[in-house]
């Protein structure tokens, strides 16, 4: 890619229970690799099953180890960096983190995934409620923890969506907004390719396809039923122990916690007028109005 294109530079680092942003310093990039960077909760491993398709023509097995999360703090680091080396496919790695504190690479490329901020404390909650006791030390007694400890929710959800709006729930290490923004802000780089949860809910193949194109990667179409079955929320919830039994020592539902119910629009009957008017009000004031109209429609303005 030209080497005049300003593309993102770090300039801080991210800590916390979950999270270490650190790690990408020592990732060596090959020239094909794939990054899959999201928020929490906005479609991450939906993302990561159809790039696995994709890399892998159809054939399914265990995801969470071919495509590693590499912020994520409580497994060694020396593990993650020995196993994406040693990986002959073509890498596709998972990211949490925003855009100022990833380690950006001109030779990857990049899939960001947003979905309606509602929708992502709904599916979030479910996530973090799902949590087994096992998980808290796990995640508080490692090695280097940084900030507060890693909590059991609230079992109500209005509550806990109420705590996200004022930057509570799971640590991602920045607000949602400025999560958003940021990677939206960098949609003209060459490298990077916006995708929306509703319209992988409404149009998977045609996603499917656009996500193909930008990895240049050719679809073999006597695999494509096969593909669309693999990527299906209930393929992925009814195969997901099977494939990580490290789900079933996660959460206390294993795979179906872990792939909840996909849907969207759970909060309508239940926040008020004032938790709507203040979760409009924030959008106002965190988000330009090209991207608030994207993260909640999936509508990118037409270039010119």
């Amino acid at each position: 890619m030209p080497d005049s294109i300003a593309y993102p530079v770090k300039t801080r680092e991210i800590k916390n229970a979950i999270a270490d942003s650190t790690r990408w310093n020592y990732v060596t990039f090959r020239d094909d690799d794939i990054v899959v960077a999201t928020y929490a909760k906005t479609g991450t491993t939906w993302t990561q099953q159809i790039v696995g398709q994709l890399v892998y023509q159809g054939k399914d097995g265990a995801l969470l180890e071919a495509s590693p999360w590499i912020d994520f703090r409580p497994i060694p680091l020396e593990i993650v960096l020995e196993g994406i080396a040693a990986q002959s496919h073509r890498r596709f790695l998972k990211t949490h983190l925003p855009v100022d504190a990833l380690l950006f690479s001109p030779k990857a490329k990049y899939l960001y995934v947003v979905r309606d901020g509602r929708d992502v404390a709904w599916s979030m909650h479910n996530h973090h409620l799902g949590f087994t006791e096992q998980v808290y030390p796990m995640f508080n007694n490692t090695f280097g923890r940084e900030g507060d400890p890693l909590a059991p929710p609230t079992p109500d959800v209005l509550q806990y969506f109420r705590e996200w709006l004022d930057g509570g729930g799971l640590p991602v290490g920045v607000s949602f907004w400025q999560h958003v923004q940021g990677w939206y802000n960098i949609r003209h780089l060459p490298n990077v390719l916006l995708l929306h949860f509703n319209d992988l809910k409404t149009d998977l193949p045609g996603e499917m396809r656009r996500i193909a194109a930008f990895l240049d990667i050719p679809i073999d179409e006597a695999k494509m039923p096969a593909m669309l079955e693999h990527c299906s929320l209930d393929y992925m919830r009814r195969t997901a122990s099977q494939h990580s039994p490290i789900l079933d020592m996660v959460f206390q539902q294993g795979g179906a916690t872990f792939f909840n119910k996909g849907t969207n629009g759970r909060w309508a009957d239940v926040l008020t007028a004032a938790d709507l008017e203040k979760y409009d009000r924030l959008v106002c004031e965190n988000l330009t109005p090209d991207c608030a109209r994207w993260m909640a429609t999936g509508e990118l303005p037409v270039s010119r």
